[in-house]
C-alpha cells in the first residue's frame, strides 16, 4: 500500500476510535486507548510464556491439583497487594501514580496519572483485582517452566498472607482488649 493510502486508512480508523470512545464513554473520560494497549500488552506477554512452555517441550498437566489452586490463590493475593498497596513498592509506582493518603496497616491510596498516557498503567498497578491477573499468568507460567522454584516462591507468599492475617487479627484482639 501507499503511504497515502495508509495515512487514509489511519485517519478513518481514528475516527471510528474516536466515535466509539464518545458513545461509550457517557461524558466520562475513558482510557480506552490505554485499555487497549494493556490488553495488547497482555496478549503478548501471555503469548510469550506460552511459547516458552511449548519451547520447552513442557506437557501440561490434565487438570490443576487442588492444592495448587489454593496455594497459587493466596500466592496471588499476596503478591498482586504487594506490587499494587504495600509502602515498600510505592518507588515502582511513583512514575505512574500520585500519592493519595493511607489505606489500612502497611497499605497505601494512589491515583493513576493522567498526563502522558499514564492514566491506564497507573490504573493498572494501583488495583490488586488487575494486577492478579497478570500475577496468576506469571505463577502459571512459572509453575509449568520452574515447578519446585514457583512452588517455593508461592509457599512464601502464601506463608506472608497468613502472617499479615495473623496480624490485622492480634491487633484486633488487642485493640478490643484494652477497649481502643
Amino acid at each position: 500500500m501507499s503511504t497515502a493510502t495508509d495515512n487514509r486508512l489511519a485517519q478513518r480508523l481514528q475516527k471510528v476510535l474516536r466515535r466509539t470512545q464518545r458513545g461509550y464513554s457517557a461524558g466520562h473520560e475513558r482510557p480506552l486507548g490505554g485499555y487497549l494497549a494493556a490488553l495488547a500488552g497482555f496478549t503478548a506477554y501471555t503469548t510469550a510464556w506460552a511459547t516458552a512452555v511449548r519451547l520447552r517441550g513442557r506437557p501440561l498437566p490434565e487438570r490443576p491439583e487442588p492444592w495448587d489452586v489454593v496455594l497459587m490463590s493466596v500466592a496471588t493475593f499476596r503478591l498482586s497487594r504487594l506490587l499494587t498497596k504495600a509502602s515498600v513498592t510505592s518507588p515502582l509506582r511513583a512514575p505512574f501514580t500520585r500519592y493519595v493518603g493511607p489505606q489500612g496497616p502497611a497499605e497505601l491510596h494512589e491515583e493513576g496519572k493522567s498526563e502522558d498516557g499514564r492514566e491506564t498503567v497507573g490504573e493498572l498497578i494501583t488495583c490488586p483485582f488487575c494486577m492478579s491477573v497478570w500475577v496468576a499468568s506469571t505463577l502459571t507460567a512459572g509453575q509449568l517452566l520452574w515447578p519446585r522454584a514457583t512452588r517455593t516462591a508461592m509457599g512464601a507468599l502464601a506463608a506472608l498472607a497468613v502472617a499479615d492475617t495473623l496480624q490485622l487479627a492480634y491487633s484486633a484482639l488487642v485493640d478490643k482488649t484494652t477497649g481502643d
